[in-house]
């Protein structure tokens, strides 16, 4: 993978609330990346996947890109430009698959993910730094998840705001990852061209050369007034905004969320029962944490499975119940790998995912004669106070502190 880069350096300023920190994923040549996993042997070459002979290109490989061809551009263009390329129909059941799992592997380290389109999502990490450790960290670990799980790159951008993590995800290209702290989004942006902003299109960029705007710096000193009468007041004042880095929109969950999972790839395939469930009580107290933390309970407990070949099986249960306790989402995940009758099936990645979610303050539990005055639901809580206010390593149960 590309070595992460860094614009800047040096401590963010402290203030009382804290400075967002929002991170842009862009698959690389998200379509033709789908379809070179298929066809491996064609790695290395100008790949397009659109109409041969008619129609538009929709993704091409770095390697068509670096004869010319782009997205958008008509097939006959693209055929003239890359006369020796191979043309592939586009498969979109597989793209709209490969999107689902990526999203669902952003969901594990953020509860706000905004999925701009089928390939590249924005997801607000403010909340998530404590548990999983640095962005630039998180930006890596997800990276090598993606490229691990689904044999495809994507490049990454971390910044302040949408638009600074958005730039910084196209200077991250391709395989790569960009940060930006706080107290350098000047000296970032302002020696790119305009073009480089996020919403600046050929016609926006001639217009602003036509004024003698040519990188963002010039265009965040520009007169005021000379923008208005270009772009009119709101377009002018914020165009104005952005070249100084200032976003205030916010990362929105494209839906609300129907499920919680957390999944992990295994260090090595494995064909122990006794690692499996390990790593299946790990995957049931990340997703009831999630949970807890939303203030939500889920009725049915999903486990998934991928082998070392690459076959999946999922299987559910319903409980009678809704909860968030993780020894309970544990116990049925366990029940259902324990029902599979797996022998020597050697493992890739566990899964355990929660679904039919509804607020905490709304469901009700039936208590039993047998429940004892303070249970695990309780400890739950004591664990999840200690680890907000200790950090994510505090409090950890014994069977997870094992060599994994």
């Amino acid at each position: 993978m590309a070595e992460a880069g860094r614009a800047g350096g040096g401590e963010s300023e402290r203030s009382d609330a804290p400075v967002p920190v929002i991170m842009h994923v862009d698959m690389d040549a998200f379509y033709a990346s789908v379809e070179l996993r298929q066809r491996p042997e064609l790695r290395g070459r100008p790949v397009i996947v659109g109409g041969s002979h008619r129609g538009v290109v929709l993704s091409a490989t770095y390697e068509a890109r670096a004869l010319g061809v782009r997205s958008g551009m008509s097939s006959g263009q693209a055929r003239r430009l890359a006369p020796g390329a191979v043309f592939l129909p586009p498969d979109f059941d597989s793209y709209g698959e490969v999107s689902r799992a990526i999203v669902a592997v952003f969901a594990g380290v953020s509860a706000a993910v905004e999925s701009a389109s089928i390939d590249e999502a924005f997801l607000d990490l403010t909340g998530s730094l404590r548990m999983y450790g640095p962005p630039a960290a998180i930006g890596e670990r997800l990276r090598a998840t993606v490229a691990d799980e689904q044999a495809i790159t994507c490049s990454v951008g971390i910044g302040p705001s949408k638009f600074v993590a958005k730039v910084a995800s196209r200077a991250a290209k391709p395989d790569g990852l960009v940060e930006v702290l706080p107290e350098d989004v000047v000296a970032f942006l302002h020696p790119m061209p305009v073009q480089a902003m996020w919403g600046v299109g050929v016609p926006t960029a001639r217009r602003l050369y036509g004024l003698g705007i040519e990188t963002v710096g010039e265009l965040a000193h520009a007169p005021a007034s000379t923008l208005r009468r270009a772009f009119g007041p709101h377009a002018g004042r914020g165009l104005q905004e952005l070249a100084w880095g200032r976003d205030r929109r916010r990362v929105v969950a494209t839906q609300p969320e129907r499920s919680i999972s957390s999944q992990e790839t295994l260090g090595r395939d494995t064909d122990e029962p006794e690692t499996v469930r390990r790593e299946l009580l790990r995957m049931a107290d990340r997703t009831s944490r999630r949970m807890r933390k939303a203030g939500l309970v889920g009725r049915t407990v999903a486990v998934s499975l991928r082998f070392a070949d690459f076959t999946e099986v999922t299987r559910s249960v319903t409980l009678a119940t809704p909860t968030d306790v993780t020894e309970e989402v544990y116990g049925a995940a366990v029940a259902l790998y324990e029902r599979m009758g797996l022998t020597r099936a050697r493992i890739r990645r566990v899964g355990v995912r929660v679904e039919g979610l509804g607020p905490v303050r709304r469901a009700y539990r039936q208590p039993q004669l047998t429940d004892p005055e303070h249970g695990w639901q309780e400890a739950d809580q004591a664990v999840d106070a200690a680890v907000r206010k200790f950090g994510p390593t505090a409090v950890r149960r014994a069977a997870l502190t094992r060599p994994r």
